[in-house]
């Protein structure tokens, strides 16, 4: 199903519809992605509308192949307008206290071997993402961020993350500089934790600000060398 499929001509929501088709079950709602799990219960689908720090994660997991903290991943592709498919094995939420001890021994510089190998390795994919990607947060590790493989290991997820209150602030200000250094992030205001979160009027603002044609575009006024519908 994956290698025959067009992946990166599809969107998002075809994505998520063609995968619910096949027998996929919607399991998981996050701030930037959805999940559905695999009919046999081994493997989850991300589909995400547009997160960009979810690169970072997956370059992690390419550099530690076979690292016990870290998932496995099947599948990853790009979608159509900035979006992303990953499928990973299914990891199942983990007791508190124990995400909390190993989130204590990360924050720590403790843990055993394996845990120092992933957070190397996070801290030099952190400072590479930093120097190249908009709006840029950088590690981001909690107890949610812990989870647990079906062979009981405890495994890292989604460690890293963008400042979305600042990103969403600049598309109400001018979303043409998001364009600009986002290009192609067409599906920028379908991420879940504004359909979750936001005020209708918040949504509606959202949506005009980023439809609505950024003053550098607009052509110029002949005359006084304003944009045109501008008053002096």
């Amino acid at each position: 199903m994956f290698l025959d499929t067009p992946w990166p001509s599809m969107t998002h929501r075809e994505v998520t519809a063609k995968l619910v088709m096949a027998g996929w079950t919607p399991c998981g709602v996050g701030d930037w992605a959805v999940g559905l799990r695999s009919p046999d219960g081994l493997w989850v689908a991300r589909v995400c509308p547009f997160d960009p720090a979810y690169a970072a994660f997956l370059e992690l997991c390419r550099r530690r192949p076979g690292n016990p903290y870290l998932p496995r991943v099947a599948f990853n592709t790009a979608l159509d307008g900035g979006g992303s498919l990953a499928v990973l094995e299914f990891l199942a939420p983990l007791e508190a206290a124990r995400a909390e001890e190993v989130a204590r021994q990360w924050r720590a510089g403790a843990g055993d071997e394996a845990v120092a190998e992933v957070r190397q390795a996070a801290a030099a994919v952190d400072a590479e993402f930093r120097a190249r990607t908009p709006w840029w947060d950088g590690i981001d590790l909690n107890v949610g961020n812990l989870r647990q493989a079906l062979d009981g290991r405890v495994a890292f997820i989604d460690v890293f993350c963008m400042d979305g209150a600042s990103l969403y602030a600049q598309v109400l200000r001018d979303a043409g500089v998001v364009r600009a250094r986002l290009p192609g992030s067409r599906h920028i205001l379908d991420i879940p934790y504004i359909a979750r979160e936001s005020t209708p009027e918040e949504i509606r603002a959202l949506r005009a600000a980023w439809q609505r044609t950024p003053l550098s575009a607009r052509p110029p006024d002949p005359v006084g060398g304003l944009p045109a519908g501008s008053e002096p």
